[in-house]
């Protein structure tokens, strides 16, 4: 029973606290390898010689001798392993060697004996573990093991628990893959043996949180089966304090009033230009809000016409926001005059908090904070931007090209990028939210409500850290099915764990448990910021596709073949066009151009070439997808390709037939145009390069895959994703 054997485990675990020590010995790991199910070879502790002895005989064949001592963690290391021992004099050898080499290592490590374990058959070595991430929490790793993994770190990693099926997923997810399954003839693994070992350490470390590492490495598994064939478990020091949780109900509430605010006091306003106090008043008067603006500041009566108030106390009536222009040194005594006021949100734009090492300065205003029930945006941002509300609470440029792409920043830099971006780009945007040092709202936060907002149709988010990675795995789960989510998460190549007592722990740092785990939310992720923006663009503009057959067609050879690249890039599928369709393509092109896919109609071709071959593209169900490859010529001139694509596309739309059309347009500076012309009428389309289309189209799919829209995506497994 689930309860026995958790008691059997808490005792152990108390025992091993009581003596002051945070690694368990191997005799202990098996006492909870046998309590949780975990299969290893059966073994036994030998404190002397003719103990080892007998117990070496009562297995019969050759054995592992392995040392036991809670100060020797890594045995090898100490030439505490002596492995394939058969008969009682090698037995005998093997136990005073394996003491000798230990006392060598270590002459004040205690030692409790030496283990005597049957030798497991030849198999494939993988390695199991979990390790508690910074971010994410008890996080369950499956890789292939042996002396080189932590050089080819062949490794994925998982939210525990698991359940059996998501244990299963992983090992499809790493790149030796197929290994597992049997190569040149040899059988493979048995896979649900694996897949139940990881399922049970990742129930341990859950029902265990004082657990910091597992790890079972190797783990033999051959067809039979998977056993451990050392198991090395490591205690946390100590434990995170608890993060304070607010219900759904709670965010949606708060989120609300702050996204949508009937009444806006702005704390430090001023009349005096050049100053922040001025800046966010001006943005807020002639951004066109329609609800109330209540400057506040103690040495004004009015304030670019509007009465001012000493004090947010004296503002009448319920205010949503209260918007904060004075220096960091004085927010907290502001902090608690809006608390008595009971406004729900404070929007702090001040820096100097622990961006710049005053840790204690934002403590106290998060104990205000949480003492009020305030929910706070920042410190240090650039405030925020709801479009939909004609709601600038900023001190940068207004912006009022209403749309569906919410953006969101960690860096006030970076949203000064967007927000000239979307500019440039002409981007219809719902919202751009400056989260800074996230001293209490962030991203999962915003994710809850944008997942819910009406006028939102995808979500882009810069970060450099989550708060609270499980809680926005848990916003992101709700949200993908509705709606994509774009990430760009800062910080790529950081060292992850630093310093780690098991290869597990070592291998779960550079990054590789934030992609695994963004990509099992379902979250796309961006490389770089130019691709995070133009997927946040190009998004909501392509139609979700119906499959995975994707076609080229392109006035150009050479842009088929990085069309083609691309393609495969972004683990997207080339269509393998039958023969009836093939001969349809050929009845529009010249005989000098090639069929197949791509279907190359050369440069020299009308644009009536054009308009048939992306027709017949549209109206074969067989195709999903289209991939147009343009060429500048006297022919066929940009505009007249963009104004016939569009025009096509359009009228297979109002029939109903809608399917996701990228181009890529080569050629003169009027390629320019001819793009903005086909972005703004549904084609995703881009000049001078035939990688970006593909790669939004390739995050159309991941979405769409994510959202459960398509089948499996074969290409994640394989741990192609192009650009995420």
């Amino acid at each position: 029973m689930a309860e026995d054997r958790e008691l059997r485990v808490r005792t152990l675990l108390d025992s091993v606290r009581a003596e002051g020590r945070t690694a368990l010995t191997a005799p202990e790991g098996k006492v909870i390898a046998d309590a949780y199910g975990i299969a290893v070879p059966g073994e036994e502790l030998a404190t002397d010689v003719d103990e080892a002895v007998a117990y070496a005989a009562r297995f019969g064949g050759p054995v592992v001798m392995k040392i036991v001592s809670p100060d020797i963690l890594h045995k090898t290391d100490a030439g505490g392993v002596i492995v394939g021992v058969e008969g009682a004099a090698d037995v005998r050898g093997a136990f005073h060697r394996i003491i000798e080499n230990a006392r060598a290592y270590d002459a004040d490590a205690r030692i409790e004996g030496v283990q005597v374990q049957e030798l497991l058959p030849k198999g494939t070595e993988v390695i199991v573990g979990a390790v508690t991430d910074p971010t994410f929490g008890k996080v369950v790793a499956f890789g292939l093991g042996g002396v080189l993994v932590e050089v080819l770190k062949d490794v994925t990693f998982r939210l525990a628990p698991v359940t059996a099926d998501e244990a299963l997923s992983m090992l499809d997810s790493v790149k030796a893959a197929e290994v597992l399954r049997g190569v040149r003839g040899q059988a493979g693994v048995d896979r649900w043996a694996v897949a139940e070992q990881i399922r049970r350490v990742s129930q341990l470390v859950a029902d265990f949180p004082e657990i910091a590492e597992v790890d079972l490495n190797p783990v033999i598994a051959t067809p039979e089966g998977a056993i451990a064939a050392d198991i090395r478990i490591i205690l946390a020091e100590q434990q995170p304090p608890p993060r304070r949780k607010y219900t759904r109900e709670e965010i949606l509430e708060s989120m609300r009033r702050l996204m949508q605010p009937r009444s806006v006091a702005v704390i430090g306003a001023s009349n005096e230009q050049g100053k922040i106090g001025n800046s966010v008043m001006r943005n807020l008067v002639d951004g066109g809000f329609a609800g109330e603006i209540h400057p506040v500041n103690p040495r004004a009566d009015d304030i670019l016409g509007r009465k001012a108030y000493k004090s947010v106390t004296d503002v009448p009536g319920e205010v949503d926001v209260a918007v904060f222009a004075i220096p960091a040194k004085f927010v907290a005594a502001a902090l608690e005059e809006v608390g008595r006021k009971r406004i729900p949100n404070a929007v702090l734009i001040p820096s100097g908090f622990a961006e710049t090492g005053e840790e204690e300065l934002q403590a106290e205003i998060v104990a205000i904070g949480e003492r009020y029930g305030i929910r706070l945006l920042g410190p240090n941002i650039y405030g925020y931007y709801s479009t939909w509300q004609d709601l600038c609470a900023t001190f940068c440029t207004p912006y009022d090209v209403k749309g569906g792409v919410a953006l969101t920043s960690q860096s006030g830099g970076i949203g000064m990028a967007i927000l000239g971006f979307a500019r440039t780009t002409k981007t219809g945007v719902s919202a751009i939210v400056g989260l800074g040092n996230k001293s209490d709202l962030d991203e999962d936060d915003l994710l809850t409500w944008f997942g819910e907002d009406p006028h939102t149709e995808c979500i882009a988010m810069h970060l450099e850290d989550l708060k609270d990675g499980r809680a926005f795995v848990e916003a992101a789960r709700a949200t993908v099915p509705k709606k994509p989510v774009v990430v760009l998460k800062a910080g790529r190549t950081a060292a992850g764990a630093k310093a780690a007592g098991s290869h597990t722990g070592a291998l779960a740092g550079d990054d590789a448990v934030y992609d695994d785990i963004l990509r099992q939310a379902g979250v796309i992720r961006a490389p770089g910021l130019n691709d995070m923006l133009e997927y946040a663009r190009g998004l909501p503009v392509l139609p979700a596709p119906r499959g995975d057959n994707v076609v080229i067609i392109t006035g150009a050879g050479g842009s088929g073949v990085l069309l083609s690249d691309a393609i495969t890039d972004n683990g997207l599928t080339l269509m393998e066009i039958p023969p009836d369709l093939d001969e349809a393509f050929r009845r529009f092109i010249p005989p000098f151009g090639a069929a197949g896919n791509p279907v190359d109609i050369t440069g020299g071709e009308p644009p009536s070439t054009y308009e048939a071959t992306i027709r017949l593209g549209l109206e074969d169900p067989r195709i999903h997808a289209l991939v147009l490859g343009y060429w500048h010529t006297i022919v066929t001139p940009p505009m007249v390709f963009a104004e016939l694509t569009a025009r096509v596309v359009a009228e297979f739309r109002e029939r109903g037939i809608e399917k996701p059309v990228v181009a890529s347009l080569a050629g003169d500076v009027e390629v320019e145009e001819a793009c903005q012309y086909l972005y703004e009428r549904g084609v995703v389309a881009y000049p001078y390069t035939t990688e970006r289309p593909v790669a939004v189209l390739g995050a159309k799919y991941r979405w769409a895959r994510a959202a459960g829209l398509l089948g499996s995506d074969r290409t994640e497994s394989a741990r192609l994703g192009g650009g995420s």
